[in-house]
């Protein structure tokens, strides 16, 4: 159940915790807080209140736990996200660099939806999902699962029903809104990079 929105707030006030937050150093990008911040994320889509979108909450959510269980088992090698791709690759294994990549190519997904929803102010989500989805997740994905992404993709709400739900101030809605697509549009951006890297390639 999601957590009740404080007076005068909105929907991320409630969130655990930010991708504006998230530490991004020389580094690298802090392993602890960016899954904190994915898992607050993903609550995004219970708010779309569609049982369709339980396979993509949950291969999220999976993909979450292959980066984190490769933390606790080396956390000495994994405090930032980069560090921890790389110290798995050097003993043969890429769960969690696997998990990492499908985790960020669904982050990229749902940023990629809310931009182009606060781009187009008459938007529909459908459309802004549909959008983010063929450019992002579709390419990568098998003829089995892409119907199961494209129910989804029609069975979000109406966007008006949609920003009811986060809150009643829709100045302050836009403002948490771009604060939390603009953190994440930059680190995706990063570790999309970082990704591509031959050094990073285990096929």
């Amino acid at each position: 159940m999601a957590a009740a929105i404080p007076p005068g707030g909105t929907w991320f006030d409630t969130l655990n915790k930010s991708f504006a937050d998230v530490p991004v150093g020389d580094n690298g990008i802090s392993t602890t807080e960016f899954l904190e911040a994915a898992e607050s994320l993903v609550t995004l889509f219970d708010l779309l209140g569609s049982k369709c979108f339980a396979p993509v909450k949950s291969d999220l959510l999976g993909n979450i736990q292959k980066v984190r269980q490769r933390q606790l088992a080396a956390p000495a090698e994994s405090e930032t996200l980069q560090a921890l791709v790389l110290n798995e690759l050097k003993t043969g294994k890429h769960n969690a660099t696997e998990g990492l990549l499908w985790l960020v190519r669904g982050l990229d997904f749902t940023v990629q939806a809310l931009r182009h929803n606060l781009n187009e102010p008459t938007a529909e989500l459908s459309n802004s999902f549909r959008d983010a989805y063929g450019r992002t997740l579709k390419p990568h994905h098998s003829f089995v699962v892409k119907p199961i992404f494209s129910a989804a993709m029609s069975a979000t709400p109406y966007r008006k029903d949609f920003y009811a739900k986060l809150g009643d101030d829709p100045a302050k809605i836009d403002a948490a809104l771009r604060r939390e697509v603009e953190a994440l549009e930059k680190i995706v951006a990063t570790l999309n990079e970082f990704l591509a890297r031959k050094e990073t390639q285990w096929k």
